[in-house]
């Protein structure tokens, strides 16, 4: 699975939980209604863009599981350490 895969996973996941389209996911993550909706159409993130957003839901998580195939970053304060 690649990395945009993985994000793209990490996103509807965080979608289904808080009962919200993807495209207000992809506002709260990137400021950008329409990036995730670009990713799952074949377009392309830069990796520094992508870590943050991934780390931007660890640290966001609602209550619910964490896709399985997906490994979580730790917590930004476990990376700072």
């Amino acid at each position: 699975m690649s990395a945009i895969d993985q994000l793209l996973r990490v996103a509807r996941r965080y979608a289904e939980i808080e009962d919200v389209p993807l495209s207000t996911v992809s506002s709260r993550v990137f400021d950008d209604g329409k990036k995730l909706k670009a990713l799952e159409d074949g377009g392309d993130i830069n990796v520094g863009r992508l870590e943050r957003a991934l780390r931007w839901f660890s640290d966001n998580w609602p209550a619910g599981d964490w896709p399985a195939e997906v490994s979580r970053p730790a917590a930004a304060e476990e990376a700072r350490a």
